[in-house]
C-alpha cells in the first residue's frame, strides 16, 4: 500500500508573526519557515541572503597543496587527466574542472569509467591507460578518497594524484599530492556538505585567485545540475549555488543545459530547481547508467548549438531506454514480491533477479520502497556475483542495517537512506534473514507525508505564489511545501491527458478547487462525487498565453477525518499476523473477522460484481470503521483461501457463483483460534 501517514508539522503562530514583523516578510512565509523549525535570526537572515558570502576555498584542508600542483601543471604544460565519475555529480564535475583547466591553458583530457566494466571510482587497468598516454597528473573528481592502492600505482607509473571528493574517508587517507575532501577528520569547517561539483567549485575557485563569483557567472548551472541530482541539502552554500544556478538555467544557459531543456519539453518556461531535478539531472543520469557517460559530458562541454542538440537527443534516447528498462525490471520484482507473502510483509524486502541492469536497480528499489512503504534491496546478479542498491524510510537506517551483515557481503557503502552492496548468491537467504533479524531489534517505522501547514483554499492565488517564491530553491533540506486542504467535497471527476490524468473539482463553503491528479485514470479513482476528503497538495505555477495562475497538484488524498494513527496502527497488526509472529490474546481477538463480518464483506463484493480499490476504501464504502484495517484485509485473504473470491490484476472478483465453504476449513482462522481458544466457526 503506498499510502503514507500523514504529519501535520506544528506551528507557534505567536513566533511566525514576530519572524514576519522581524524581517519584513510575508507571514506566510514566516508560517512555512517556522513549521520547518527556522526561527533563530540568523539563520532566516542566511536563508534570504542574496548577497551570500562563501568561504574561503582555503579553508579546505590540502586546497593550498592541491593549487600548487595544479597550476605547476599548467604552467609546466604537464599533460593533466580530470578523473570523473558516471553519475550526474560526477559527469557536472568533470565538465566544471576540465572546462575552467582548459580556459587556463592547461594540456588537459579527461577519463570517466564505465559503469558495469569499471564500475565506480578508479582502477588500475585505467590508471596505466592514463599512464601511457603521457598523464603526469590525475585530479580526481567525486571520487578518489577510497582509491589508496590505485593512488599508490600511479605513484609507481610517476604520476601524481590530487583527490578531490566529498565522500566520507576511511580511516587512512590515499598518499595523494593533495586531499581535499571536506569531510576529512582534521577538516574544521563549519559547512562541509558539497557534493563532489560543490568541491570542484572550491577547488576552480581557488585556482582562480579565490574569485568564485566569476566561476559561478561562467559554470553555475553546470554546478547547480550536479548539486541538485546528487540530493544534497539545499542550506548554506548548496542554497546560494543552487540559486545562481537556477538564475543561469533561465537566462543563460551553457549550449548542454538550453539543448536539455528544449529536449525535455522546458523549453522556453521557467525551470526551477524542481524542474531541474525531474528534467534535467535524470537525462545527465540516463547516460552513465545505460550507455557511456561520456555522451553527457560531451553535451555540458559542447560548444555550438548543433551539437549540442544531437548529443541531447541521444542523451534523451537513453533516458527512454532506463525508463523501459526500470519498468521491465519493477513489473518482474513486483511479481516476485506478489508470489511470495515471506517477502511481501517482510520488514526489509530483499528481490533479485539474474542480469537485472545494474544502472537502474537503485531507482527501482526506490519505486518498491514507494509502493509498500518499506525499506527495499534490489539485487542484480551476474552468476555468482551480485550487486545491490537500498532505499529506505524516514526512521530506518538501511546503512546501519547493511552493515550489521557485512560479514556476509563483498562490500558496502552508502548512508541512512540509501546504500549499495555485493554479496555471493550463496548468502543471499542468509542475507535475509539476518537483515529482518536487524530489523526486528529496530525502532518501528512508517512512511511519512510531512504537511507543513493547512490552508484554506481561498487563498490560493498569486498572492500565495509570490509567498512560495521566496522559499526556493526547493531540494533535500528545503524541500517544496506540501499544505493539507481538509473537508473540501468532490464535486466533478474529468479525464485529461488522453486519459492519462485527472482534473477534479471540489468545494469548500460555497468556493470551487480544481486540483491535478497526476497519472491516474478515472477507473483507478476509487473517489466519487459527494465524498468529503482530506488533500496533501503542492501549489505550482502554471503560464500560459502569459497568464500565470497557482497550479493545485494533489500528492495524497483520503476520506476527511481518517485517523492515520489507528489506520497504520491495524495495517502494522495485520503485516505482523502475515509475518507469522505471535499475537496477544487481545491482537487475536482484534483481527478474527466473526461469521457474520464475513458474510457481509462477501455480499459487498458480490453485490458490486468487483473491487478495484484498496482495502482502507472497501472500509469506508461498508461503513467500518478505519482500525478495522487488519480486520478487513484478513476477512478477504479468508474468502479467497476458501474459494468464494479470488484477486487477481489488483481486483477482487467472485470465485464462482454459489459456491459454500466451512469456515472449519480455513487454515487463517485456524491459526487465529489457536490465540483466542475459538474452534473456527465463531
Amino acid at each position: 500500500m503506498s499510502r503514507k501517514k500523514w504529519t501535520l508539522a506544528h506551528i507557534d503562530k505567536d513566533t511566525a508573526a514576530g519572524i514576519a514583523e522581524t524581517h519584513s516578510l510575508d507571514p506566510f512565509t514566516a508560517l512555512i519557515l517556522t513549521s520547518r523549525g527556522i526561527t533563530e535570526y540568523e539563520d532566516i537572515e542566511e536563508f534570504f541572503d542574496s548577497d551570500f558570502a562563501f568561504c574561503d576555498s582555503y579553508l579546505i584542508r590540502d586546497m593550498d597543496k592541491a593549487v600548487q600542483r595544479i597550476q605547476k601543471a599548467i604552467d609546466n604544460f604537464e599533460k593533466i587527466c580530470v578523473y570523473g565519475d558516471y553519475d550526474a555529480d560526477g559527469v557536472t564535475s568533470t565538465a566544471l574542472m576540465y572546462s575552467y583547466l582548459r580556459s587556463a591553458g592547461a594540456d588537459v583530457t579527461y577519463y570517466i569509467p564505465d559503469r558495469i566494466a569499471e564500475g565506480y571510482g578508479m582502477n588500475k587497468n585505467a590508471v596505466k591507460k592514463i599512464a601511457e598516454n603521457g598523464v603526469k597528473l590525475i585530479i580526481t573528481v567525486d571520487n578518489g578518497i577510497s582509491s589508496a592502492q590505485e593512488v599508490d600505482f600511479a605513484k609507481t607509473l610517476g604520476v601524481d594524484v590530487v583527490v578531490t571528493d566529498h565522500h566520507k574517508p576511511s580511516e587512512i587517507l590515499p598518499d595523494a599530492v593533495a586531499v581535499v575532501d571536506p569531510h576529512r577528520d582534521d577538516d574544521n569547517l563549519m559547512f562541509r556538505e558539497w557534493a563532489g561539483v560543490g568541491v570542484a567549485f572550491k577547488v576552480v575557485s581557488a585556482l582562480n585567485g579565490g574569485d568564485c563569483m566569476d566561476i559561478l557567472s561562467r559554470y553555475a548551472d553546470i554546478i547547480a545540475v550536479g548539486t541538485i541530482a546528487d540530493v544534497v541539502d539545499l542550506t548554506d552554500e548548496n542554497r546560494a549555488i543552487v540559486r545562481y544556478g537556477v538564475a543561469k538555467i533561465n537566462s543563460d544557459a551553457c549550449f548542454g543545459i538550453e539543448a536539455l531543456k528544449q529536449i525535455s519539453g522546458m523549453g522556453g518556461k521557467y525551470v526551477s530547481s524542481v524542474g531541474a531535478t525531474y528534467s534535467l539531472a535524470p537525462r545527465i543520469n540516463a547516460a552513465g547508467r545505460m550507455a557511456s557517460a561520456e555522451t553527457a559530458l560531451k553535451l555540458l562541454l559542447s560548444e555550438d548549438e548543433n551539437t549540442a542538440n544531437e548529443l541531447a537527443k541521444a542523451v534523451d534516447e537513453c533516458n527512454r531506454e532506463r525508463h523501459k528498462t526500470e519498468n521491465e525490471i519493477i513489473e518482474a520484482a513486483i511479481a516476485q514480491i506478489e508470489a511470495d507473502e515471506n517477502l511481501k510483509y517482510a520488514k526489509v524486502i530483499v528481490v533479485c533477479g539474474e542480469g537485472w541492469h545494474h544502472g537502474v536497480i537503485g531507482i527501482v528499489a526506490a519505486r518498491i520502497t514507494e509502493k509498500y512503504g518499506r525499506p527495499a534491496i534490489v539485487i542484480a546478479f551476474d552468476g555468482d556475483e551480485g550487486t545491490g542498491s537500498a532505499r529506505s524510510i524516514d526512521g530506518f537506517s538501511i546503512y546501519d542495517a547493511i552493515k550489521s551483515c557485512g560479514d556476509l557481503l563483498t562490500h558496502f557503502g552508502g548512508h541512512t537512506m540509501a546504500a549499495g552492496l555485493g554479496l555471493k548468491r550463496e548468502n543471499i537467504n542468509e542475507f535475509f534473514k539476518r537483515i529482518n533479524l536487524y530489523a526486528d531489534s529496530a525502532e518501528p517505522a512508517v512512511p511519512e507525508l510531512l504537511i507543513d501547514c493547512k490552508l484554506n483554499p481561498a487563498y490560493i492565488n498569486n498572492d500565495l505564489l509570490d509567498s512560495l517564491s521566496a522559499l526556493e530553491p526547493y531540494g533535500a533540506g528545503n524541500r517544496q511545501p506540501i499544505f493539507g486542504i481538509y473537508g473540501v467535497t468532490l464535486s466533478e471527476i474529468k479525464s485529461v491527458g488522453d486519459g492519462k490524468h485527472l482534473r477534479l473539482t471540489f468545494f469548500k463553503g460555497g468556493a470551487p478547487l480544481t486540483a491535478m491528479k497526476f497519472s491516474t485514470t478515472a477507473n483507478e479513482f476509487p473517489y466519487r462525487a459527494g465524498d468529503i476528503l482530506d488533500l496533501a497538495v503542492r501549489i505550482e505555477k502554471n503560464e500560459y498565453r502569459g497568464e500565470l495562475k497557482p497550479s493545485v497538484q494533489i500528492k495524497d488524498i483520503r476520506f476527511s477525518g481518517t485517523d492515520d494513527g489507528k489506520l497504520f496502527g491495524s495495517m502494522s497488526l495485520y503485516e505482523k499476523f502475515k509475518r507469522g509472529e505471535s499475537l496477544s490474546l487481545k491482537e487475536a481477538k482484534f483481527i478474527t473477522p466473526s461469521r457474520e463480518f464475513l458474510l457481509a464483506v462477501y455480499s459487498f463484493i458480490k453485490k458490486q460484481g468487483t473491487w478495484n480499490y484498496d482495502t482502507e476504501i472497501l472500509l469506508k464504502r461498508t461503513g467500518c470503521p478505519i482500525h478495522s484495517f487488519c480486520t478487513m484485509q484478513t476477512a478477504i485473504d479468508i474468502l479467497c483461501e476458501l474459494e468464494l473470491l479470488k484477486q487477481e490484476d489488483g481486483k477482487i472478483v467472485l470465485d464462482g457463483e454459489n459456491k459454500k465453504a466451512e469456515l472449519s476449513c480455513s487454515k487463517i482462522l485456524n491459526t487465529l483460534n489457536t490465540f483466542v481458544g475459538g474452534d473456527g466457526n465463531e
